[in-house]
């Protein structure tokens, strides 16, 4: 019998309605679960509640991620008093909901923008869509936006601001331009690691700029040094405004800074000193980023989950998030479907770079493989520890790359369904350890495809 694996043609509006449901189930199922703190909320449960205590407190990432979960925490009636000391501990009420909210829907809405992304590199719908699709059935991707984390903020202004400089570029309306440097300096004002969006636009607009060096490119200098230089150093630098205007009594985060900044802090033991120069918001907001730098360096402290860069696009070694009383068990574990196709993707395109050099590749493709580089090269040269999560912006551009190979092909659909439907139950056989269902140890071991795994 012969089974039409392909996908149906859908309109732009059906394909986005699909979409949306598709990843609203995905990352609202079992909402919640479990209720208590898992993997690094008990580091950002600490440090949004500070914001209520005023506490000084120090993190080696930018406060923007944390001043929003303060600020909607406000909104909800959020009190310090539950101590975010230990995985597992369970949480007193309700509130962590509303935490674990603003993330899960941040998760919700990135396949959308991959989707559209793709659409703005001139990818057919199917494979646009495609996708969208894998994006939402990535199990990794899920579990990292239903807890109290940061990734999925920064994925989803990252890619939001790729998305607006192409459509800019694609003759969208002139405030798309600004709109991708506010967004990507927030994705940075997540983490550092979201300089790269910026980086990455800033590279092609100076491409752009010298091929059309001879005709009227240089007349919009002004707004693109503007746009991405301008608009993003003010964006990254009010939130550490607010951010000491929030934290102005002394705290567990004082011994990283200097006596001069400590003087600076209500209550600690610097501050009656008339001796010491105390510095002003650009001192502080300075000596912050330095010690964030320098402490990112002094990263070296082994952990059993941790993983090297190499090891990432195969998915070698998972994070064990949490663990219930009745053998339930959440995992930073991708879907092994999406992970090695896009891994695949990419040798393919790595295959073509050493056949017909770099200059001769389709554009599309040399800016996804650009991307992709971008996000895991500069990680060779560095020592601290590191986990799959930091693989997670070159691995969508992975999956960019791998729906853009499909869009070349004379008849993507057959090969873009199987491939959805094989994800489609790939996720769903993984899902107990996305969303901490008790499994069996059988039922466990039968997940645990290798021992790496464990």
């Amino acid at each position: 019998m012969d089974i039409d694996m392909r996908l149906p043609r859908l309109t732009t509006r059906q394909a986005v309605i699909l979409l949306i449901a598709i990843s609203l189930l995905t990352h609202f199922a079992w909402f919640g679960t479990p209720p208590s703190a898992v993997f690094d909320e008990v580091h950002f449960g600490k440090f949004l509640s500070a914001y209520f205590t005023g506490d000084y407190y120090f993190d080696i990432h930018p406060p923007l991620g944390k001043l929003v979960f303060a600020g909607w925490g406000r909104l909800w009636g959020f009190e310090p008093g539950f101590s975010f000391a230990n995985i597992g501990d369970a949480y007193p009420d309700r509130l962590y909901l509303a935490l674990r909210f603003l993330p899960t829907l941040a998760g919700s809405l990135l396949p959308l923008v991959i989707f559209g992304l793709a659409l703005q590199l001139g990818m057919r719908r199917t494979p646009a869509l495609a996708a969208g699709i894998l994006v939402a059935l990535d199990n990794a991707l899920i579990v990292q936006s239903r807890f109290i984390l940061l990734d999925s903020f920064l994925l989803l202004f990252g890619f939001g601001a790729l998305w607006a400089y192409l459509r800019w570029r694609g003759g969208g309306t002139t405030w798309l331009l600004p709109a991708a440097g506010i967004l990507g300096a927030l994705a940075a004002s997540i983490k550092w690691t979201g300089l790269t969006f910026l980086a990455l636009i800033v590279i092609l607009e100076l491409i752009h700029l010298w091929k059309d060096r001879n005709g009227t490119a240089f007349r919009r200098l002004h707004v693109v040094f503007a746009s991405f230089v301008v608009i993003p150093i003010l964006v990254y630098a009010l939130p550490f405004a607010l951010h000491f205007a929030l934290l102005p009594d002394s705290g567990p985060g004082d011994a990283f800074m200097t006596r001069g900044f400590q003087a600076t802090l209500e209550g600690n033991a610097n501050a009656d000193d008339p001796a010491l120069e105390r510095p002003g918001f650009i001192g502080k907001f300075i000596e912050l980023n330095v010690e964030m730098y320098r402490s990112n360096a002094r990263l070296t402290a082994t952990h059993p989950y941790s993983s090297p860069w190499y090891t990432w696009p195969v998915m070698a070694r998972p994070i064990y998030y949490w663990a219930g009383p009745n053998m339930e068990r959440i995992y930073l574990l991708g879907n092994p479907a999406v992970w090695w196709a896009s891994t695949f993707a990419l040798i393919a395109a790595l295959g073509t770079v050493f056949a017909c050099g770099i200059r001769r590749m389709d554009p599309v493709l040399r800016l996804l493989l650009a991307g992709w580089g971008l996000n895991l090269l500069p990680f060779v040269g560095i020592g601290r520890v590191m986990f799959l999560y930091h693989y997670f912006i070159a691995l969508i551009f992975a999956i960019l790359l791998l729906a853009a190979l499909a869009d070349r092909l004379p008849r993507p659909r057959r090969p873009l369904a199987a491939l959805m439907v094989i994800s489609l139950v790939v996720f769903v056989f993984f899902a107990p350890l996305t969303y901490g269902l008790p499994l069996s140890g059988s039922q466990y071991n039968a997940r645990a495809w290798f021992s790496s795994w464990k």
